[in-house]
């Protein structure tokens, strides 16, 4: 059995920890743990992902209060198989790059850290100033995977969909859980096809 902590924090951006909630919620031997922060939930209520809160917690395990500091996943004791912060404020990743720790999400990255499990971060800001790039080049150089919510076209996304779903299934690929999330590069030859096909359909 995996065990995933998912970290929400107030970036924009929530439908992204939606969607890698609900991928990994369907998968029978991963469990998961959820802490959202306070402006996670503020981002929550107005994004219009169509989701409460309830929604979002019902699709962990387990679920934490963000100033829960005696929470399990707060002790490196804690055994986990990786930890996604998604998305990722630059509030929060200052605090995990510096070792801040003001937050039971910062505590668990900080604990991830010492204890050297994997860490996954989903930026999300633009443009990024020094300080940003900064302390995201500090977390990389410490094994931190830096993977922000970049689209790709080349599998002709239609819907904003398609475009969430295909960061998904890069998450899930570095956490190794195999998925079929997003639709993956088959080529050139493939994608010239697809590009006709398309452009046949239209005419």
């Amino acid at each position: 059995m995996k065990k995933i902590v998912i970290g929400v924090s107030g970036a924009s951006g929530t439908i992204y920890a939606l969607s890698l909630l609900a991928a990994l919620h369907a998968e029978p031997d991963v469990e998961t743990h959820l802490v959202m922060s306070k402006w996670a939930r503020e981002n929550l209520s107005v994004e219009g992902t169509g989701y409460t809160l309830t929604d979002v917690e019902q699709l962990a395990d387990y679920t934490y209060n963000p100033n829960d500091m005696g929470a399990t996943i707060a002790s490196g004791s804690f055994m986990h198989d990786g930890m996604v912060i998604v998305p990722a404020s630059m509030k929060t990743i200052a605090a995990v790059a510096t070792g801040l720790g003001d937050n039971l999400i910062a505590r668990a990255a900080d604990v991830t850290l010492k204890e050297r499990r994997q860490l996954i971060v989903v930026p999300r800001e633009s443009p990024f100033n020094q300080i940003h790039l900064e302390n995201m080049l500090k977390l990389s150089r410490m094994g931190v995977e830096i993977i922000p919510p970049i689209p790709a076209f080349y599998n002709r996304p239609k819907t904003i969909d398609d475009l969430i779903n295909h960061n998904t299934m890069k998450l899930l690929d570095h956490l190794h859980i195999r998925n079929d999330a997003g639709d993956r590069w088959q080529g050139l030859a493939a994608a010239k096809q697809a590009a006709k096909k398309e452009a046949q359909n239209r005419d």
